[in-house]
């Protein structure tokens, strides 16, 4: 049943279709690596903020923001995948209008803050590398907090518009939307009246965020590399670059699925399997690799999980 409100038209709730094309049968058995995943991530990116948390040692820079990091993945696997989850195993498809647009905003900001503290993390590793003495200088406590409280009012501020220009569109059409969230780009191909002020904000905000932050990190990597290449030792070589190996598969993990799916929405077309997929990778798969990869590669917190686990097997 959808309401009216003067001249706009807005339902009661959408519909998420999950994946196009998959019977309730498939994605009954689809929950359950679902559900793995959300238990890996949380407890996975959990065990990263604790550690961090509780070792003195590990207050630095890097650690912060990698602490950072994970309460954002964290956060973001808790609005997308507990949802995801009984839309597959109950098959409840139905989420209510403002819920959905709740879920849409926190999604957006969660991926602006997240895309900010992977800037960050490659500021931290080009001041580490190419100006290794005034690391300590430059990047102090107080400004890794003013670095995070930026990332959050960022996130926030450019993305708080959306849910208010989707307010002001009538949805006259199918309520339906193709994905296991709500997206942006979805909720607006539903609406019946002009959508040109979301389009034109919606690539604003795409632009100015994610576009810049990939740039400066892009920018950062090569002054690394090529601060690398002009070292002596090819062992300090190897060593001063294996440091950003971690934060380099986060990037890759991040953004290769986001510019993917920013290509396959600027086409055009209604949404395909391809679309969903690639939203799919984009929000679930940082959440659960992020913590195997950090913790497989950097020594002081995989020496303290094995601790945890050798500790709590006794």
């Amino acid at each position: 049943m959808a309401f009216s409100n003067g001249t706009l038209v807005h339902p009661a709730y959408f519909l998420l279709v999950g994946i196009p094309g998959v019977g309730p049968d498939v994605h009954f058995w689809l929950a359950f690596p679902l559900c793995f995943m959300y238990a890996l991530a949380t407890l996975g990116n959990l065990t990263i903020i604790l550690i961090i948390r509780m070792e003195r040692c590990l207050h630095q820079p890097m650690y912060l923001f990698l602490a950072m990091l994970s309460t954002i993945d964290l956060v973001l696997s808790s609005v997308t995948m507990p949802k995801m989850t009984i839309l597959f195993l109950m098959g409840i498809q139905e989420i209510e209008f403002s819920v959905c647009l709740a879920q849409m905003f926190l999604i957006h900001a969660l991926s602006a803050m997240e895309s900010a503290v992977l800037l960050a993390m490659a500021f931290d590793r080009f001041v580490a590398i190419c100006h290794p003495l005034q690391h300590a200088s430059v990047l102090t406590g107080p400004t890794v907090a003013k670095i995070g409280l930026a990332a959050l009012t960022r996130g926030f501020v450019f993305f708080f518009p959306l849910p208010f220009i989707l307010k002001r569109l009538s949805y006259c059409r199918t309520h339906t939307v193709t994905h296991s969230f709500c997206l942006h780009q979805d909720i607006m191909k539903l609406s019946c009246t002009d959508t040109t002020v979301n389009v034109i904000y919606g690539l604003f905000i795409i632009l100015s965020v994610m576009g810049v932050d990939s740039l400066f990190i892009g920018f950062s990597y090569i002054l690394i590399l090529r601060a690398v290449l002009e070292l002596s030792s090819q062992g300090a070589a190897l060593k001063a670059f294996n440091t950003c190996i971690s934060h380099l598969c986060a990037v890759l993990v991040f953004y290769v699925p986001l510019i993917g799916l920013s290509v396959v929405h600027r086409l055009g077309g209604p949404t395909t399997l391809l679309h969903v997929v690639m939203a799919n990778i984009y929000l679930l798969l940082p959440p659960v690799v992020n913590p195997i990869v950090y913790g497989a590669k950097t020594k002081e917190i995989r020496s303290r999980v094995i601790h945890m686990f050798s500790q709590g097997g006794r």
